[in-house]
């Protein structure tokens, strides 16, 4: 069976070389007819609250957060249709806040791609830094009693706008919402509590899941130390096209757009599968390892003890250049023992919740990547290199059977296929 697998900016074709095969894929949702008008509505006739006009006066210093350049928001549409309907608003008193959490900085040009090159303009853009206390301001305690510090054009802001989009996320149980505030503004210690083990290995810490999610909590509970004015969600599909808005109060629109995306996004599987084939989504999801533990999870969910999950993510950008992911996978010699220092008493490093659900991953199923990393590379992080995806499904055929079946998530995390009979797996 030949399909198409997402993979940088185009299709990877590949042979699946068996009869017995499972393509999971999202309904496809069609695009809005008219993106633009239909933005105008949700935000002159919003969820739970007063139209954003009427929000923001002209004298308001107007914070607007965007995601960076790992998330696919067409920030470059919304944008120009924001700034619209603020066009009383001088533009000298809004800044466009990146929010990176804690990633690398976008790029200029990466900017200005993602913005628009009239809005990168005519409108401040700045990067979130979660690691310099100079770019932060204190946002208020947390209900643990913790000091949080968010980018201080957020927090110095008189009204502050949210962008992104809802999907389900491998830990938050949905993206969207105050995600967008937390972690995408907030400062490295804070981000670093909020990954801390006990919670990302928490059950219910995993994809769809918002009740009762410790994930999600702390996103809520530190996203709304400060006031956030409007929210703007919206949910798209495989073409970066608008499907629906989820526009103005935070908790109702945000969940009022996570019902809609689950009964989209989110598939019903009735077994496991000795072999899963995944994607990370492509571009821009795709750039680096990091990242691609998302795809690999979604696959983990449905693959069988000791089954072999195939994972092609384009990882141009390698694994990537921030914190300590490579180190920690280079360091450990097994999974086991990645897991066995994560949990270990008083032990905080940047990244270790990646890497903690790396191992899990690894603990169930081998993983082979197709990807731009040396092969050596690959191996070096108890990975398998995949060279060629069809060959790599024959030999392990050939190894437990030719009947076995295949399942394939050509979108990689944008389908999350869930045990029907069974719980989802952390």
């Amino acid at each position: 069976m030949r399909t198409e697998l997402q993979y940088g900016r185009g299709d990877l074709t590949v042979e699946i070389p068996s009869s017995d095969v499972t393509v999971l894929r999202t309904k496809h949702e069609k695009r809005l007819s008219d993106e633009a008008a239909a933005f105008r509505e949700a935000v002159r006739h919003p969820i739970g609250s007063a139209p954003l006009k009427e929000l923001v006066d002209a004298k308001d210093r107007v914070a607007v957060v965007i995601p960076d350049i790992t998330r696919p928001l067409p920030s470059d549409r919304l944008l120009p249709w924001l700034f619209e309907e603020l066009s009383h608003v001088p533009t000298e008193n809004v800044t466009i806040v990146n929010g990176t959490g804690s990633h690398r900085p976008n790029t200029e040009e990466e900017l200005v791609a993602m913005v628009g090159r009239e809005v990168a303009s005519n409108y401040r853009v700045v990067n979130h830094n979660a690691h310099d206390p100079n770019t932060l301001a204190f946002a208020g305690r947390s209900l643990e009693g913790r000091d949080v510090y968010m980018n201080r054009e957020y927090v110095e802001a008189d009204r502050r706008i949210v962008l992104g989009f809802i999907e389900p996320h491998f830990m938050a149980g949905f993206s969207g919402g105050y995600k967008g505030v937390f972690p995408a503004v907030a400062d490295v210690d804070s981000i670093m509590h909020y990954h801390r083990a006990s919670v990302i290995g928490h059950a219910r810490s995993t994809w769809g899941v918002l009740e009762d999610n410790p994930t999600q909590s702390q996103i809520r509970e530190n996203g709304s130390l400060l006031p956030v004015d409007f929210l703007v969600n919206v949910t798209i599909n495989r073409n970066r096209e608008i499907t629906g808005y989820f526009c103005g109060d935070v908790l109702a629109a945000h969940e009022r757009g996570c019902e809609a995306n689950k009964a989209s996004v989110m598939v019903a599987c009735e077994r496991e599968y000795p072999i899963v084939v995944t994607t990370n989504g492509g571009y821009p999801l795709d750039q680096n390892l990091y990242q691609a533990v998302k795809g690999m999870s979604a696959a983990y969910q449905i693959v069988s003890e000791g089954g072999l999950i195939v994972a092609a993510s384009r990882c141009n950008d390698g694994f990537p250049n921030h914190g300590n992911f490579r180190t920690m996978l280079l360091e450990h010699s097994s999974p086991q023992e990645m897991l066995e220092t994560i949990y270990s008493p008083g032990f905080s490093m940047f990244d270790q919740w990646q890497v903690q659900l790396f191992a899990l991953i690894l603990q169930r199923a081998r993983v082979g990547l197709y990807s731009e990393i040396p092969a050596d590379d690959v191996r070096s992080v108890h990975l398998q290199s995949t060279a060629d995806i069809a060959v790599a499904i024959s030999e392990e055929l050939e190894r437990i059977g030719e009947d076995a079946p295949v399942a394939v998530l050509p979108e990689g995390p944008m389908t999350v296929p869930y045990l029907e009979h069974a719980p989802i797996r952390a």
